[in-house]
């Protein structure tokens, strides 16, 4: 499994794809375009279809040199020894993932709009901490609300910091100037008309001197 290499940039959700072959092409063009993360979350599918689209993006992950991280699921990304986990709140314990996926895996945990939870999470083993919603987001419209201010107030915690929730390469600059180390996308990328065109865009707001898009 990767360490957590001070990673900075895109972390591409997956779309809930219930095709594994349009998923795998889909994901294919994200990252060939340079995403640093690949997060696999479907909601739509049953454990036997997530377990054969883990199976098919570990290589296509793998040959782009981008670590898959499962959603919600340690002990899936356990038994089929992807890259690491994300939990949220109520995905289970931080430790007994961590003891399960081992000291090298990546493990990330929701902290949404509270520092404190993400100071208890790397006690608990977290590898980074995700903040958000920082902006309206269509993917969960009812989600607690962030401010940018958070990302600089974790910077003590020294781990990376993702900021998800409504980004676009408009609104991405700013969390990166407070502190995001990356940027977590679903339909920012997946649903966008050139989605390579949308990945540079992303990766547009992490280039020091550049004009905002």
């Amino acid at each position: 499994m990767n360490e957590t290499r001070s990673p900075r940039g895109l972390y591409a959700i997956t779309p809930d794809e219930t095709d594994t072959a349009r998923l795998l092409s889909r994901v294919d063009i994200v990252l060939a375009a340079g995403a640093t993360w690949l997060q696999y979350r479907n909601k739509r599918a049953d454990e036997k279809l997530r377990r054969q689209q883990v199976a098919a993006l570990q290589p296509l992950c793998a040959r782009y040199g981008v670590a898959l991280i499962i959603n919600d699921d340690w002990r899936l990304a356990v038994s089929m020894g992807a890259d690491g986990a994300h939990l949220g709140k109520d995905d289970g314990e931080l430790a007994e993932a961590r003891a399960a996926l081992g000291a090298s895996a990546i493990l990330g945990a929701s902290c949404y709009d509270r520092l404190e939870l993400a100071q208890r999470a790397v006690a608990a083993g977290a590898s980074y901490v995700a903040f958000g919603a920082f902006f309206a987001s269509a993917t969960k419209p009812l989600a607690r609300r962030a401010t940018p201010d958070l990302l600089g107030a974790a910077s003590s915690l020294n781990v990376p910091r993702v900021a998800i929730g409504g980004i676009t390469a408009e609104n991405g600059r700013q969390l990166v100037e407070a502190g995001a180390d990356l940027l977590a996308v679903i339909s920012g990328v997946f649903d966008a008309p050139d989605p390579a065109a949308a990945v540079r865009g992303y990766l547009g707001c992490f280039r020091t001197g550049a004009a905002a898009p």
